[in-house]
């Protein structure tokens, strides 16, 4: 029994792959329904690029001379990550950088946003340099360039140093407004003469939020009546850590701004992430609700970086909690982006849940917020793999002409943009990703929208280029336009990157 079986399973298993390959050659064929949309229907020098963060997809987490960060330590908590996935190996970009890069450039994309592994430039967060590290960025940035991708880098994804958390707490100590600084700069210096677009942090908001509020990601922190932490205290901690972010930013800024950028001829600004919050009725009580979600969630840092201040929603409600700016960081802080990256995948509506003072504080009680995904029994929008991910392009379209309206039209990337499959999925379906296919059209057709209607948007990074490890869901959670299989590391563009190869080709004049 068992040998026919195998007998029979040989060919099958050749019919498969030889299908695929057919299936590849015939997809590059095949026409996809845009919606009408094509490079011509965006400004003329408009970027489209894919992304990815380094301990996603890099591998050799501890290997030629890289130091831990707090995401290395995160993961080794028993039951912390699906599966008790980590890292460090995750899809090995470190070695198959050319093959990735190769599929961006063979998809149309103009550019590729990365970022750069602290750790692994510095291993102790300061001091000594690991140049196995640099060599590392130095061909990854060179066989960009060779291949008419666009470098896009990132200086923070998620990844402080482990050294610089255990020596004085990272984030909630002022000292790391310099080290960071310092680590900005080196990159500026060795990379500058080729990488033109920089960003600061990606996302400082779910660093302060999920690192200090909740715990729900490193370094695991927070008051013990939201969430299983052994350390932390969410009624002041995500304010501090946001304080030293925002600090930290403006004077990397600073220093690319006095020293390198006049040379360099380069620019500078931070990724963000905002949900559009939707209010659940015409209420005033309920707009006021989803203002202040607004205010707390992309307020809080574009606000300060705009403006000079936190929002004034913010500061009734913290009150004293709340850091301030001295006369010099405000003019530090004030001004301190070329460009402001936004990270925006779904839609929520907000209302007011009339509820007493809350018993114990902390940043996301203070929104004073309910959160709802359906209205009337009608649900916001279809639900990706994510439970907190609802397909809902109109929010997309509300969110930029938002960041046009209230902080005076300031140059945006859309930095992030995606949606994700069940990480379990097979091969063929995974690759006859249609649903991911109706999600960019959707967006992208009311990104465009917004564009007509003056945002002054000038770039697009889908998320992701890769199937890659997704922090707490490891790789239960697929994002990539490009198939992974975890088993052989093998990459197969699935119908999407497809999809964006016939929307990205450039019309003959």
């Amino acid at each position: 029994m068992k040998m026919r079986e195998s007998r029979f399973r040989l060919p099958f298993l050749i019919l498969a792959v030889s299908l695929l390959c057919v299936a590849d050659a015939a997809t590059e064929t095949i026409h996809f329904d845009t919606g009408g949309l094509s490079r011509e229907s965006f400004p003329k020098n408009f970027v489209f690029g894919t992304a990815t963060s380094a301990y996603q997809v890099e591998g050799m987490a501890d290997k030629d001379g890289r130091g831990p960060s707090i995401w290395d330590e995160f993961v080794k908590i028993p039951g912390i990550i699906a599966n008790n996935a980590t890292g460090e190996v995750s899809v090995d970009q470190y070695h198959r950088y050319k093959e990735d890069v190769d599929i961006m450039a063979n998809l149309n994309f103009d550019a590729y946003r990365f970022s750069i592994s602290w750790s692994r430039i510095f291993p102790n967060g300061t001091g000594e340099v690991n140049w196995k590290g640099v060599a590392y960025y130095n061909r990854l940035i060179n066989y960009m360039l060779k291949k008419g991708v666009t470098p896009y880098a990132n200086l923070y994804h998620y990844d402080l140093p482990l050294a610089l958390e255990k020596k004085y707490n990272g984030l909630l100590n002022h000292q790391v407004v310099n080290d960071f600084a310092d680590f900005a700069d080196f990159c500026f210096k060795t990379f500058g003469d080729r990488v033109k677009n920089w960003m600061t942090f990606n996302e400082p908001r779910v660093v302060a939020a999920l690192g200090y509020d909740n715990g729900f990601f490193a370094p695991g922190r927070c008051s013990k009546a939201f969430g299983n932490c052994t350390v932390g205290n969410s009624a002041t901690e995500p304010y501090i850590a946001a304080h030293n972010l925002i600090l930290s930013h403006a004077a990397a800024v600073q220093r690319y701004r006095n020293k390198y950028q006049q040379k360099q001829k380069g620019r500078i600004g931070i990724l963000l992430d905002f949900v559009w919050y939707e209010p659940l009725t015409r209420s005033k009580a309920d707009n006021l609700a989803a203002q202040r979600a607004r205010d707390f969630h992309v307020g809080w840092f574009l606000h300060p970086i705009v403006y000079g201040e936190y929002p004034k929603t913010i500061q009734n409600i913290v009150g004293n909690r709340l850091p301030k700016f001295t006369q010099e960081e405000v003019k530090i802080v004030k001004g301190s982006i070329d460009f402001v990256g936004i990270n925006q995948y779904t839609t929520y509506y907000m209302f007011d849940p009339h509820q007493p003072k809350p018993k114990y504080l902390g940043y996301q009680q203070d929104w004073n917020c309910g959160f709802a995904y359906e209205k009337n029994g009608v649900s916001i929008g279809p639900r990706a793999n994510s439970y907190w991910l609802y397909n809902v392009p109109w929010g997309l379209y509300k969110a930029l002409i938002y960041i046009k309206e209230r902080y005076g039209n300031p140059t945006v990337i859309l930095s992030e943009n995606g949606m994700d499959d069940p990480g379990n999925v097979t091969l063929p379906k995974g690759l006859h990703d249609t649903t991911r296919i109706n999600f960019y059209k959707g967006y992208l057709t009311q990104l465009k929208k917004a564009v007509d209607d003056g945002a002054n948007v000038v770039g697009y990074f889908a998320w992701s280029l890769l199937d890659n490890f997704e922090w707490r869901l490891g790789y239960t959670s697929r994002f990539g336009i490009v198939y992974v299989d975890y088993s052989n590391l093998k990459r197969y563009p699935k119908m999407s990157a497809y999809w964006f190869k016939q929307l990205l080709t450039r019309k003959e004049h």
